[in-house]
């Protein structure tokens, strides 16, 4: 500031406010819009909002003093505060991936999360797992107050639940036919962690999101994969010949030895009925031996007669033969042969 500037400052002139005084009445105006705006605070921070798929704390100081359920609500403005849980929503938590944006086609970071997902199996082989577990808070107060840090707590014990369960198995059974068996006993072992560490959490499921070899390896487990796969198709069209042939010749053997078996008994039966009918016809024929030899001519020529078609019975004895046959009976040729001997006969 140069001397003229100094000059003119030290020229201006200070309005003396000594002899100031307010409005009559103003001060107490004052005061009781300070009043009233303290009491609209106080009551618009008496009342709060839990939704119905929440529970709200009420903290006191810190200090947890009751558990209030959905609807309007009032607290102690200032002394109390509240916390909200939601109780009815299903939380998740993402293994081995995240999801950035969920949608028809959800989009997944491009972080490398192999240090959570990549897993050592019961044969020494590597697999990368990548799963989600969906839970539901059914205590606030424990999940809350309990557990310090619950999430990442909960992240560490699925981790390790996870890869003591894939520990436990082959690396064919993690990554194709246990799957369904591997959700099951991690939901359980899971389940377990969270009681004994007084979390207030049930789990609802535990699904593998996606299982892999990693991608070092993939070239060649797809060609090990391709074998094990062509492997099963031979041993299962072996197995179709087999029971298509097999079974048939089975059942071929057993008709011939069946059919051998019935043609056997039909022999030996009728070898024995021929046998009992031979002894009663040589014990009838022993006591009446005319009877039984007459008998036995007339029903061999009952079953033979019929067979034999148009039959002729001569007399040794007889001298003329056409006033005794029926010549029309035999057919025209016989007739026709008959005809010109009668006729010689005449003459």
């Amino acid at each position: 500031m140069n001397r003229d500037n100094f000059d003119d400052f030290t020229k201006l002139r200070i309005p003396d406010l000594s002899e100031f005084r307010p409005p009559p009445g103003t001060l107490r105006l004052v005061l009781a819009a300070a009043a009233g705006l303290a009491a609209l605070i106080l009551l618009w921070g008496s009342f709060y909002q839990i939704e119905p798929e929440e529970l709200g704390l009420v903290l006191r100081f810190g200090r947890h003093v009751r558990t209030t359920d959905p609807g309007l609500r009032m607290k102690i403005p200032l002394l109390e505060n509240v916390i909200k849980v939601p109780v009815q929503r299903q939380l998740k938590q993402e293994l081995g991936f995240r999801t950035v944006e969920a949608g028809i086609r959800s989009q997944f970071s491009e972080e490398n999360f192999l240090a959570e997902s990549m897993m050592l199996t019961g044969d020494l082989n590597v697999a990368v797992v990548e799963w989600i577990v969906q839970y539901r808070v059914t205590d606030p107060y424990r999940f809350l107050f309990k557990v310090r840090n619950l999430e990442e707590t909960l992240r560490s014990m699925n981790e390790a639940v996870m890869r003591e369960v894939v520990g436990d198995r082959t690396d064919t059974e993690v990554l194709t036919v246990g799957r369904q068996e591997i959700e099951t006993t991690a939901e359980l072992k899971l389940q377990e962690l969270c009681n004994q560490y007084e979390t207030g959490i049930t789990v609802a499921q535990v699904v593998l999101q996606d299982v892999n070899p990693p991608d070092a390896v993939k070239p060649s487990w797809d060609e090990v994969n391709q074998a094990q796969q062509q492997r099963d198709r031979l041993i299962n069209e072996a197995r179709a010949e087999y029971n298509k042939v097999i079974p048939r010749s089975s059942g071929e053997a057993e008709q011939t030895i069946l059919g051998s078996e019935g043609y056997a008994l039909d022999r030996v039966n009728r070898a024995q009925g021929d046998a009992a009918r031979f002894k009663d016809l040589h014990e009838a024929y022993r006591l009446a031996p005319e009877v039984t030899r007459q008998r036995m001519y007339l029903e061999t020529m009952e079953r033979v007669l019929p067979r034999v078609g148009g039959k002729i019975f001569l007399d040794k004895d007889a001298k003329g033969l056409l006033p005794l046959m029926p010549l029309n009976v035999f057919g025209g040729a016989v007739a026709a042969s008959a005809t010109p001997a009668v006729e010689g006969r005449s003459n």
